[in-house]
């Protein structure tokens, strides 16, 4: 097989694995103003896809960092070939699949990772990975940016819950807050594109510089920008409502002061981590931050089951991706035949992927289901408070993803809790009341005596 035609085949992989990643991290910037009804579902995403498209041309530093520093190339260098791109792309895609089908916010950033890494070995060797950049630029910011954004929005929620007090008089006086959250699910969405859609421009450049068809050490060109800016808006705009509604109701109940909270805490980190060339995952930051909001907001709850399945999601991100990648690298090395069997079998899990999702369908109409939204936010007035139930071609609302399922379970044993105290005291108060009123009986008696 040419090699051209190899690189050719990376690029479209590449450029598809950017498209994933679109409607994989869609629901970071949009699943709180969904939640709370500051957006409706499709103007959300149609935003969103636009704000990616503009971020992508706004910076080259995370691209930089995987060109020219996680996968060692050049002079002194270890080449890594497009072969072993190709494998690297397919590990990533299996996981972002597969994750997105049951709904959890994983890494697609660090799939990707983990992707090349686990390819680059098979292929070139443990010396093929700069360990200094995985470390300094992956590993830490990993660990370090969703514990950062979830502290930052537990005290940005604080903060707007206190500088709002005055209006605890009403269900929620705080729904002017929903304006807000436009600007700051905005904010998101363009930092999104600033960060995730250079990974894809990374790994398209790596392939050129691997292809000796580009110089070691320089940036994207610009038909690679304007290729992965694209790609990823349109992913974007294709929704991923799976995970939207894990992030919008699967995690905690959004209130708008607080989805403005969260929204404004991630789109800082990850603003803050394109400029210094960090390549962390935007749903990491997302998640860390609706865990740090609900955490701020009195009377509100985490629903700690779920957050458990996420992190489990997160922590074999990584492994998981980097096997499936050395897999197929394994494969690819038999030749040309080994790319064609690879290439099937890829094609052949992406359908079967979406096959699957068909039979638990979540779009737009059913991603938040319009109760838990019209309680997010009373004073957002979905249709004038009416809340009309979500038609389906059954009648019925689908069943939800396992993140989801967990978040009713853990939500009806809390409001069982609740009621069981609440009954429990009612009867001691009785009893109390029982035993004050013997007590008055007998000394009534024995003043008559």
């Amino acid at each position: 097989m040419e090699l051209t035609l190899i690189v050719l085949l990376v690029i479209v992989l590449a450029l598809f694995f950017d498209f994933t990643n679109g409607f994989h991290d869609t629901a970071n910037a949009m699943a709180t103003p969904i939640a709370t009804g500051a957006l409706k579902p499709k103007t959300a995403v149609l935003l969103a896809a636009i704000l990616n498209l503009v971020g992508a041309f706004l910076s080259t530093e995370v691209a930089k960092t995987i060109s020219g520093g996680l996968i060692n190339e050049g002079d002194g260098g270890v080449l890594i070939t497009p072969e072993m791109i190709f494998a690297g792309l397919i590990g990533a895609i299996v996981w972002n699949l597969l994750t997105w089908l049951y709904g959890l916010p994983s890494s697609s950033s660090h799939a990707l990772f983990g992707g090349l890494i686990g390819a680059a070995i098979v292929g070139a060797g443990i010396s093929s990975v700069n360990g200094g950049v995985f470390l300094s630029k992956i590993l830490i910011p990993m660990l370090a940016a969703p514990l950062t954004a979830g502290i930052v929005a537990f005290s940005a929620t604080r903060v707007a819950y206190a500088i709002t007090r005055r209006h605890d008089g009403k269900k929620d006086g705080r729904g002017r807050f929903r304006y807000a959250q436009i600007a700051s699910s905005s904010l998101i969405a363009l930092a999104h594109g600033t960060n995730d859609a250079q990974k894809t421009m990374g790994v398209i450049t790596l392939t050129l510089v691997a292809a000796n068809l580009q110089d070691p050490g320089t940036g994207p060109h610009i038909w690679v920008i304007t290729a992965c800016a694209l790609a990823i808006a349109l992913g974007t705009y294709s929704g991923g409502w799976r995970i939207i509604r894990t992030l919008g109701a699967g995690l905690t109940q959004v209130k708008p002061a607080q989805g403005f909270a969260a929204e404004t805490s991630t789109a800082a980190t990850i603003l803050a981590s394109s400029h210094l060339g960090f390549a962390l995952s935007t749903t990491q930051v997302a998640s860390g931050s609706v865990i740090g909001s609900g955490l701020g907001r009195r009377g509100s709850s985490v629903r700690w089951r779920a957050v458990g399945r996420i992190s489990l999601g997160w922590l074999f991100t990584l492994p998981a991706s980097g096997v499936v990648a050395a897999i197929a690298a394994l494969i690819a090395h038999i030749g040309p035949v080994g790319i064609v069997i690879d290439a099937v079998l890829g094609f052949g899990f992406i359908l079967f992927i979406f096959w699957r999702s068909r039979r638990n369908r979540v779009d737009h109409s059913n991603a938040i289901p319009v109760p838990d939204v019209a309680e997010a936010g009373y004073a957002v007035r979905v249709k004038k408070g009416k809340v009309k139930p979500v038609k389906t071609k059954t009648g019925t609302i689908p069943p939800l993803t396992p993140v989801a399922q967990s978040a009713v379970r853990d939500d009806i044993a809390a409001r069982e809790a609740v009621k069981a105290a609440k009954e429990a005291a009612a009867a001691e108060k009785e009893a109390d009341a029982a035993v004050a009123a013997s007590d008055r009986d007998r000394a009534d008696r024995k003043d008559e005596r």
